[in-house]
């Protein structure tokens, strides 16, 4: 299927609102980085920029968790590398938690 053909205007809309769903993230990340918001939050919440989140990036804004963490703690649970936390199952979100709670 080839691609829809764009005029400018829209190209710069759909622009406009990758890069504010790319800022929403953003805050996001520096919220959890700040402990403003708990994992359990991001989990439970429908906010598109939470949905979206790379589980790998969700982990690694924690303080004390970088990417060897992550990795780890995403192989121990069979979490793909590129699985976003819209795609979590019921039980990979429960271990998810556990792991990070503690």
């Amino acid at each position: 299927m080839p691609l829809p053909q764009l005029t400018e205007e829209q190209r710069a809309e759909n622009l406009k609102k990758a890069a504010a769903a790319r800022h929403a993230r953003a805050e996001l990340r520096q919220k959890i980085k700040e402990q403003k918001v708990t994992v359990a939050q991001v989990l439970k919440s429908t906010d598109p920029a939470a949905c979206r989140m790379p589980v790998r990036a969700l982990i690694e804004s924690l303080p004390g968790y970088g990417k060897a963490k992550a990795q780890k703690i995403m192989a121990e649970l069979d979490i793909s590398p590129k699985r976003r936390l819209q795609g979590l199952g019921a039980r990979q979100r429960e271990a998810l938690l556990e792991i990070l709670s503690k």
